[in-house]
């Protein structure tokens, strides 16, 4: 079972130190970790962090054949500053590596593709992806929507719908999509039910809800599930919602039904929260 993930390879750096993230990065790394294969694409650049960054997807067992090394232009990067109280603001660097990915993959066949929207803020990252579906086969395509302002527009939201067959959306992203795609505002209930008779090529909607569980809605056959949280005492959120997606999708890729998925999922994101690193050992 292997998935290609597309999108972001980025540090998160603070005042004394530096973590490495990115969605589709921890989303890899968890999935590997159940045990899948899982490829990157992306680009890097070729400087220290790129280095650090290849080191960390290959103890991971990430394969990296279709991340790509850019001189002249630097690696993802967040700067996170703390005011007096300890609260954090956040600067997305722009026109960094990830910004240019390059990839001439063709007739491969996958499990499935993993893509979200930040990656998609550059017009080059666009055209990339959609060469890369067009020419590679897909069981299924899993779209953590992975809303990050400004970093999104109606376009790329409705771009990853339009081609999402597993949609994974938080209920902090839900009423702005919902807003942006319907003028409206829904509750998670109806907003995949709207979602799911605008979008034709959707199986299944999965909404992540925090302590509140997570909830799965079969487009084909109308079905709902429904999850509750795991209570665990929380350290970090950080790569939590990654986790999620990477245990649903490997135990629907693996023939399990939807609510053991929601358990396994919910499982392993409670596991994260309750650890300092998004990626911890387990």
């Amino acid at each position: 079972m292997r998935v290609l993930s597309f999108g972001e390879i980025l540090w998160d750096v603070y005042p004394d130190n530096k973590y490495i993230g990115g969605a589709p990065l921890n989303f890899a790394a968890h999935f590997v970790k159940q045990g899948g294969g899982a490829y990157m694409v992306s680009s890097l650049g070729n400087d220290e962090l790129g280095q650090m960054a290849l080191k960390d997807l290959d103890n991971w067992k990430i394969n990296t054949d279709f991340v790509n090394i850019l001189p002249g232009i630097q690696t993802g990067k967040c700067l996170v500053k703390l005011d007096e109280s300890r609260l954090p603001s956040y600067d997305l660097l722009s026109d960094v590596a990830y910004d240019h990915i390059e990839c001439q993959i063709k007739g491969k066949e996958f499990d499935a593709l993993y893509f979200g929207t930040l990656a998609l803020r550059s017009r080059n990252n666009l055209n990339c992806l959609s060469e890369l579906m067009k020419n590679n086969e897909f069981k299924e395509i899993f779209v953590d929507i992975n809303i990050r302002p400004p970093f999104y527009s109606i376009d790329t939201i409705r771009f990853a719908f339009e081609h999402a067959t597993i949609m994974k959306i938080s209920d902090e992203e839900l009423p702005i999509i919902t807003k942006c795609l319907f003028n409206c505002d829904s509750d998670y209930s109806t907003a995949t039910k709207l979602l799911s008779k605008e979008f034709g090529n959707l199986k299944m909607i999965v909404v992540t809800r925090g302590e509140n569980g997570s909830y799965a809605y079969d487009c084909r056959s109308g079905k709902s599930y429904i999850s509750d949280a795991q209570k665990v005492n929380v350290v970090s959120t950080v790569g939590a919602g990654d986790s999620f997606s990477a245990a649903f999708m490997y135990n629907y890729l693996s023939g399990k039904d939807i609510d053991e998925c929601l358990k396994k999922a919910s499982k392993l994101s409670a596991f994260v929260v309750s650890q300092k690193d998004a990626i911890p050992e387990y």
